[in-house]
């Protein structure tokens, strides 16, 4: 396992990096059973460990993330940690599965745990001692798996009600067996990590904890930079590059294609001594175009030193390497069309390639699917390169008919029932038809789609015509443009539209998310001008899509054509930084920003506090659950200052202390339009709470205020409640989870009887006994506009809370 771990094989067959060399932790965020944050793991070798376990009678850990993102090389190092001893973990079996394996098996194939394990997995010498066996049985806990790519099994896996397999001697289908393997039937105990992409659920009762994986920080680039450019002065002209273009950086904050682009960055500067990238290499299309020439680059007769300086281009390079490429395309849409991965021998030979073009890259032997350990089958570098390949050859395709590269498009309305739109991809469900199945798991369609609009655009057109018949293009980009302005058309129809505080609203779901990516990857205006006029709704929501950073500049391409005022909420997702850079062209028009739960830092607040101070449009600013410290409060306080239409503002569990607090207080104290402010699980402590009791003591709108898990002791808290006297507008006060004790409730009591427009007073969770409470108690009785005070999870007992259980506003649970 050590040897075979220490090296990437699969970024191509020439070169062997080692695993050491190259790779780093990326973003790995544990998560709930409803994908909240549970923070962040610190290095992958606590993986295995107790933490953030939410599911203890769980048999998996889920790692779940992006094509990309890097799940596969994430278990390259997990078995190679274990291999080294460098792992939280006693366990002396490791057991490795690719998932795609078990769709290749037939449908009447049975074998045995002992099977998969030992013929299907391990390929020992010799056939296993019983010994062997037998202790595995008798010590499941002794035993890792890993199950990379479950979204690659071709067959809808009911994990929960599939038949049963509890004998570890009994014969089965493959399939049968890893399900009761992932649910405990068989080997209880033993660990177990499943891989797969975002978006593909399995029953929660099986997982034990979850893990999302977020791709490259900003400080992770800048690593992986140093990793793979040696030489200081290359360092900066790659980061120039990067810096000038945030949707570049947004595409390198996933692993494989800052790969691709750092590997097209070395082919520039070793092939042309140029360390810049062509201006249609910034989209997805235009990298794997470059991916190409860097593997078609290899089959060059001259040697790369001669070809320096040179006037060699990408064109020249395809052109020169259109045979084999035109054959990888071919197999690559044949594995689509036959959902297959896996690529047999005489499948390879049939699409004309030969010996001598295996080793370009494009494809890589996987042994482990041949017991005699010989490289029989071939899968290709990587599924999103597979889907790539399959576009250009429905371009490249002279004989069908032109019509024919929409056949993915079409597929899912074709197979199902009409209720489908255009852009409603495929989703796996129990009800789907039989002979669908091999379209139940179809984010590569989705790409090939993506790809495809690409490779048609404008933009490709002069290098394409090269490459293509230029009157058979112009057919294909004609067909392609109409069709996707029919279901553009159609899809925003279709959008469910509502009634809410902020207008009429819009919630789409991330199919619209495909549909902006294919907009522009075609980089076509009027279709961006089209869909931007179609949507009617003055607030759309993209919470929960699954929107990460380069996406957003598919989004800002649309949106910038908007003439309307919009709202945007984009609430939990995974947009960073970059995504904030490239939206900011349309922050112009934006009534609502609600970029909650993004891993924003202080670098995005200050893109917010230019453009929305330059316009002041701004209502709504939704910033919690983010990076944000105090240097990034104070720009939010800039924000309230000078736009006179903010209203709300929520900002909690972040990195804000007392001196953010402050700055915040007193920017919110000149605000006369603000009514609404949640500073939920910061740790301003007493001296910000100080402030914000300044801010509160006559203010004339704000009506709503979350100080709550915030560090305030009693000493802030009769700050508050001395403020509060002389206000008459606020009516919701939220002060849960901090350290109030008795000491605080005198005061709080003044402020009852004082009989403000407070009418929901929140305490839970603080130090209050029943003296404190008592206290309170003889308050309401003076006061008539308190609804409740809420003082659930204080130090009573509960006899002692039985004594308020006439004043019905004094909520104990």
């Amino acid at each position: 396992m050590s040897r075979d771990t220490s090296f990437i094989m699969s970024y191509g067959q020439r070169e062997e990096t080692r695993l050491e060399d190259l790779y780093i932790d990326t973003l790995m965020e544990l998560v709930t059973e409803s994908n909240e944050s549970l923070g962040f793991l610190k290095s992958l070798d606590q993986l295995l460990g107790d933490h953030a376990v939410f599911n203890p009678q769980g048999e998996t850990i889920y790692v779940t993330g992006d094509a990309g993102v890097g799940k596969s090389i994430v278990l390259q190092k997990l078995q190679n940690l274990w291999s080294k001893k460098e792992l939280q973990t006693d366990a002396i079996f490791f057991f490795k599965f690719r998932c795609r394996m078990f769709s290749s098996f037939k449908d009447a194939e049975q074998i045995s745990l002992r099977e998969l394990l030992f013929k299907h997995n391990c390929y020992p010498d010799h056939d296993p001692d019983n010994e062997v066996f037998d202790y595995i049985l008798r010590f499941p806990e002794k035993v890792i798996f890993t199950f990379d790519g479950y979204d690659e099994i071709q067959e809808d896996l009911d994990l929960i009600n599939v038949a049963e397999v509890v004998s570890p001697e009994d014969k089965a289908h493959p399939l049968q067996l890893l399900v009761s393997l992932l649910c405990g039937k068989l080997l209880k105990g033993s660990q177990k990590v499943l891989t797969a992409r975002t978006g593909i659920e399995i029953q929660s009762k099986v997982i034990r904890k979850k893990v999302t994986l977020r791709g490259f920080s900003p400080a992770h680039l800048r690593t992986y930079i140093n990793l793979h450019f040696k030489e200081q002065e290359h360092r900066e002209l790659v980061s120039v590059q990067l810096d000038a273009s945030p949707h570049l950086c947004g595409l390198c904050s996933t692993p494989l294609f800052c790969w691709i682009v750092f590997k097209s960055f070395r082919h520039l500067h070793s092939m042309h001594d140029s360390f810049y990238l062509p201006e249609t290499c910034v989209t997805l299309t235009g990298i794997f175009l470059l991916l190409c020439e860097v593997f078609l680059s290899r089959s060059a007769s001259p040697a790369p030193s001669l070809l320096k300086k040179s006037t060699q281009c990408a064109l020249e390079t395809l052109k020169r390497g259109l045979r084999p490429l035109a054959a990888f395309a071919k197999l690559a849409l044949q594995g689509m069309e036959s959902g297959s991965f896996i690529l047999s021998q005489e499948e390879i030979s049939v699409c004309g390639l030969t010996e001598e073009d295996l080793p370009l890259g494009f494809i890589r032997p996987v042994s482990e699917y041949d017991a005699s350990g010989s490289p029989a089958s071939f899968e290709f570098l990587h599924i999103t390169l597979q889907s790539f390949l399959a576009a250009l050859a429905l371009v490249l395709d002279e004989q069908a008919a032109p019509s024919s590269i929409l056949k993915f498009f079409t597929e899912c309305s074709r197979k199902r029932e009409a209720s489908c739109l255009p852009f409603d991809f495929c989703i796996r469900g129990s009800s789907q038809p039989r002979e669908n199945k091999r379209f139940a798991t179809n984010e590569h369609l989705q790409f090939t789609n993506l790809f495809l609009c690409g490779l048609l655009s404008k933009a490709h057109t002069g290098m394409m015509e090269h490459l293509v018949s230029p009157v058979l293009l112009k057919k294909k980009r004609a067909l392609l443009k109409s069709y996707l302005s029919t279901s553009v058309k159609s899809h925003l129809r279709g959008l469910s539209y509502y009634n809410s505080d902020n207008g009429k609203k819009v919630h789409v779901l991330p199919n619209f998310l495909w549909m902006l990516r294919c907009i522009f990857e075609t980089g076509s205006k009027d279709i961006a001008q089209m869909t931007a006029k179609g949507i009617t709704a003055s607030l759309i929501k993209l919470g929960y899509c699954n929107v990460f950073s380069g996406d957003c500049t598919a989004l800002n391409f649309v949106l910038q054509h908007r003439r309307k005022l919009l709202g945007l909420d984009m609430d939990n997702n995974n947009i960073s930084d970059y995504g904030v850079k490239q939206l900011r062209p349309s922050f112009s028009k934006m009534t609502v920003v609600r970029l909650s739960v993004n891993h924003l830092s202080d670098s995005s607040i200050e893109v917010l506090a230019e453009e929305l101070c330059k316009h002041k449009v701004v209502e709504v600013l939704g910033l919690y659950n983010n990076h944000i410290t105090d240097v990034g409060a104070k720009l939010v306080a800039q924000i309230i200052e000078e736009c006179p239409k903010l209203q709300m503002v929520k900002i909690g569990k972040n990195k804000i202390t007392a001196v953010g607090g402050r700055f915040l207080a007193s920017a919110i104290q000149k605000s006369t339009s603000i009514f609404d402010v949640g500073m939920w699980g910061n740790s301003i402590g007493d001296e910000g709470a100080e402030a914000f009791a300044n801010a509160l003591r006559h203010h004339p709108s704000l009506t709503n205020l979350s100080l709550s898990a915030n560090g305030i002791t009693s000493a802030g808290g009769r700050s508050l409640a001395e403020a509060l006297k002389e206000n008459s507008i606020l009516k919701i006060f939220w002060l849960v989870e901090n350290e109030l004790a008795d000491d605080a409730a005198h005061h709080l009591a003044e402020l009852v009887q004082v009989n403000t427009a407070l009418s929901h007073l929140w305490l839970i969770n603080n130090q209050f006994t029943v003296d404190g409470i008592k206290q309170l108690s003889e308050a309401l009785t003076h006061n008539t506009a308190l609804k409740e005070i809420c003082v659930k999870g204080n130090r009573l007992s509960e006899d002692e809370e039985k004594q308020f259980v006439a004043e019905k506003r004094l909520q104990f649970h």
